[in-house]
């Protein structure tokens, strides 16, 4: 009898540690990114809404220029976003940590998307490729800001425009960017110290009916 009873102490006490027992999910780590690695997804943009926020603890958020946020990736480091739908490339840099799983792999500032031809706020096809990573940067600070007006996959037609733009503006040139094994050639104008020197082209430019982005060098 007292054997009996023994066992089914024993089996309760059994089932009461069972029940108590937590089972720990492990999530499977954020991949590790370096120069050169590439992400495929969707990116999310807004047309209001931020201005003036840290997110993430990251910098002061500025609409109108070319940043973004990402869940992993090390504040300062550079993308170049190509859009599935167009092929358009823009260049931005991470600025904070403000994320949402279900709003794709980055949010990107409206500055950025429109530079992708995104007309209405929500999400873009997209794959990114790591260009710089903070430790990779130069120290020195930024080496100046031009006007992007173009990018082709075409290096001919990057070139023709480059030279038409060069008859009236002066410092026309054009930089090659490699993105998703793919060349493409972004038709620049001037090299400033300042955004603000670089701004003052840009209506220029835009006045004369150029679509005009204000690029760090």
């Amino acid at each position: 009898m007292e054997l009996g009873r023994l066992r089914w102490a024993l089996l309760l006490l059994l089932l009461t540690a069972c029940a108590k027992t937590q089972v720990e999910v492990v999530a499977p780590p954020h991949p590790v990114y370096s120069v050169g690695s590439e992400e495929v997804g969707k990116a999310f943009w807004e047309a209001h809404r931020g201005q003036g926020r840290r997110p993430g603890r990251g910098e002061v958020y500025d609409m109108s220029q070319m940043t973004a946020t990402h869940r992993t990736l090390p504040l300062g480091s550079r993308l170049v976003v190509e859009s599935l739908l167009n092929r358009r490339i823009v260049e931005v840099r991470i600025t904070g940590r403000e994320f949402s799983p279900d709003r794709g792999i980055l949010n990107l500032s409206p500055a950025a998307a429109r530079a992708l031809d995104a007309l209405e706020p929500g999400v873009i096809p997209v794959r990114f490729r790591v260009v710089a990573l903070p430790g990779s940067l130069p120290t020195t600070g930024s080496r100046g800001f031009s006007i992007q007006v173009a990018s082709f996959t075409s290096e001919y037609r990057a070139t023709v425009l480059k030279d038409i733009l060069d008859r009236a503006w002066a410092g026309a040139h054009v930089q090659r960017v490699e993105a998703a094994d793919q060349s493409f050639y972004q038709v620049r104008v001037g090299t400033y110290s300042s955004r603000r020197e670089a701004r003052r082209l840009a209506l220029r430019l835009a006045a004369a009916g150029y679509p005009v982005v204000v690029m760090e060098e």
